[in-house]
């Protein structure tokens, strides 16, 4: 007693803004019978994605069918009952529940008898999925408004005669009410929510696919995600953070995948006056086209506007991004002066003691004496768009998700996530970056990056911490020791100017060749103290190349590379259409998905996405809620609240409601 006493005055202070949360015995009680229960079910399922690069439909669509995790649940329950046919109209329903009722509508005379039956289905299949959670957290993801109902439909016992025709005039009254429809929808709502309980996001949303946006607000509303920043995502980062380095290579990439409506209609960024200045400013330039044209829909003179905007905003990069590798020693990226190097009377460019001839040497901005010096029309351009890029309400919204959400890496169950790698050297040492003194490697590298990149965004406007951060944000987009980059340099201006292919290799770092070995991947784990048999490296960025044979597990099951290529910019590379990643109380397993048509196909057609799946590690015994990280928080819930429950007791603290016992 006297001990509890002792702790007990020790943690007064905390213990009392702990009543404010649970102000009665009872509720102290009711918490903690909530947190032990909970330790004995079955892990929750997490669902991983990586380096799905704005498409859109492909994401939405796994997302829907949880890597086929919804449509196994459709099989094993209804195999016997429904016919394929079937189970392919009611998985599609699950998925597509508004778009495929619509459909269903024009088809069915009788609708009554089709809701009943639909209705049914899905509660049988929401009960299916709801055997791994509480009854609370089942209410907490229930739509709202339809909680109640949905509790009273998955709770019913069909087998008791009193409740036979209560659950029938649930049903019915809502189909009289015409609401049916609505809960047809939020049932299937509710299941796609139980199906996983949390999403892991490896990096590169943005960027190559049309519509990064769609893919962000669908993140803003799922229930329980997280987020391992990408270059990509990175680079838009920086551009919202006001640096106009990375503006202008989001300028560039929209402009070589032909995506300037993200741009200018979904963040209402205006480029009319990068367009009125290109087209003032440069001739033809076919060298700059853009990888991705659509003749059916755009005029030659427009493709050529784009040519001309992609010039102008291209040179104006080389030059930002110069003036950053000058002011920043410390990068160690003098290798990428490169507008310094040109001889422009022979029209080439000596680069690692190979010279080259230049596709193009006609830079009217560009000054041989001061070559990155920006030109004033230059300036103003910039200067705008950096107002619009930091002032995009829709931009913001966006990018506080990412802040929010997102980190450089995160360990979650025993295993270690992040996009891109851990930067070593050729011997496995950890490579070093130093900074204002200060030596970085590893996961104090990665301690760093997440550090600047906050600071970027949320430091005081024009201080030197925020104007050093976004220059470091740019570094994290290609640096050669970036984290997010893995790679030796980015070559870009070899890419466009010059024809011999040797001058584009971007040689990667170690750490993947490296990890390929067990021991390596050990050696990561343990820097970021994860030393379970059952630990894993997860990440993305390169993507695995399985049409030549590569495989996605490395380092003896360690490593698991899931960038499969959800880019249709990749599919022809890596012969498939990505990879996720599914890991349930039971283990794990790779799904590699073959490519997305389109969702009416989908919605008219029930065309899923056909997937392999491969278990790789399957455990003996079932990992429950009590193995994982949570079940180890929920102990040390457990215990404060219980050193809460004996303050109470003790009247050390007072409770500020006591119920009174029930009458017997």
């Amino acid at each position: 007693m006297r001990e509890d006493l002792i702790q007990i005055q020790e943690n007064r202070k905390y213990l009392r803004m702990l009543s404010q949360k649970y102000p009665s015995i009872l509720a102290v009680t009711d918490r903690i019978v909530e947190l032990a229960s909970h330790d004995v079910l079955p892990k929750g399922t997490e669902h991983f994605m990586s380096d799905i690069h704005g498409e859109a439909d492909a994401f939405i669509h796994i997302l829907n069918n949880a890597s086929g995790v919804i449509r196994e649940k459709v099989d094993w329950r209804f195999g016997h009952i429904l016919s394929e046919e079937e189970r392919d109209n009611f998985a599609t329903l699950v998925y597509y529940p508004r778009q495929k009722m619509a459909l269903v509508k024009q088809r069915v005379r009788n609708m009554e008898d089709w809701y009943l039956i639909t209705i049914e289905r899905l509660v049988e299949l929401t009960r299916v999925m709801a055997t791994k959670y509480s009854r609370r957290t089942i209410h907490n993801r229930s739509p709202k408004g339809f909680e109640d109902i949905i509790d009273e439909l998955i709770y019913t016992n069909y087998d008791d005669s009193n409740k036979e025709g209560y659950y029938n005039t649930i049903i019915q009254t809502m189909i009289e009410l015409d609401m049916a429809g609505d809960l047809i929808t939020a049932l299937c709502s509710l299941i796609k929510a139980l199906a996983v309980d949390r999403l892991h996001i490896l990096g590169d949303v943005y960027d190559r696919g049309p519509r990064p946006d769609i893919i962000i607000d669908q993140l803003i509303e799922h229930h329980n995600v997280d987020f391992q920043w990408g270059n990509h995502d990175m680079l838009w980062m920086g551009a919202a953070s006001g640096s106009r380095a990375c503006i202008a290579n989001v300028l560039n990439i929209a402009l070589q995948y032909n995506n300037t409506d993200l741009i200018e209609n979904v963040y209402g960024i205006s480029l009319r006056e990068l367009a009125m200045f290109a087209q003032e400013t440069y001739a033809d330039c076919p060298v700059f086209t853009p990888k991705v044209v659509n003749t059916e829909t755009q005029g030659a003179k427009e493709i050529q506007l784009f040519c001309k905007m992609k010039k102008a905003i291209d040179i104006i990069m080389l030059k930002l991004e110069g003036r950053i590798i000058q002011r920043r020693p410390e990068f160690n990226m003098e290798d990428r002066l490169l507008l310094d190097k040109i001889d422009y009377e022979n029209k080439c460019i000596t680069l690692r003691g190979i010279t080259y001839p230049l596709r193009d040497c006609d830079f009217p901005t560009v000054d041989p004496a001061n070559p990155y010096e920006l030109t004033n029309d230059e300036r103003r351009v910039m200067n705008n768009l950096k107002h619009a890029f930091k002032e995009s309400e829709k931009l913001r919204r966006h990018m506080n998700f990412l802040y929010t959400k997102g980190g450089m890496y995160t360990r979650y169950n025993s295993n270690l996530l992040f996009h891109s790698c851990v930067p070593m050297n050729e011997d496995g040492s950890f490579a070093e970056l130093t900074i204002d003194g200060t030596t970085y490697s590893g996961r104090s590298l990665m301690h760093l990056s997440e550090s600047m990149a906050r600071q970027a965004y949320m430091s005081p406007k024009d201080s030197a911490e925020r104007t050093y951060a976004k220059d470091f944000v740019w570094y994290l987009w290609c640096g050669p020791n970036s984290p997010l980059f893995g790679r030796a340099r980015m070559t870009t201006f070899e890419r466009l100017l010059i024809e011999d292919k040797a001058s584009w290799k971007e040689p990667q770092n170690p750490y993947y060749d490296l990890a390929n070995d067990e021991e390596i991947c050990l050696k990561i784990l343990k820097e970021f103290d994860l030393n379970s048999p059952h630990s894993h490296i997860i990440n993305g960025h390169v993507p695995v190349k399985v049409k030549k044979g590569e495989s996605p597990i490395k380092g003896n099951g360690r490593l698991l590379l899931i960038d499969g290529g959800f880019s249709r910019a990749y599919h022809n590379t890596t012969g498939i259409a990505g990879y996720t990643l599914i890991y349930n109380s039971h283990g794990m397993r790779i799904v590699a998905h073959e490519p997305f048509t389109t969702t009416e196909d989908a919605v008219r057609n029930n065309v899923d996405i056909h997937s392999t799946s491969n278990l790789f590690e399957s455990l003996d015994k079932r990992i429950l809620e009590g193995d994982t990280d949570g079940g180890e928080v929920n102990k040390e819930k457990i215990e404060d609240l219980k050193m809460l429950l004996k303050a109470y007791r003790l009247g050390v603290v007072k409770p500020e409601t006591i119920r009174p016992r029930a009458k017997i």
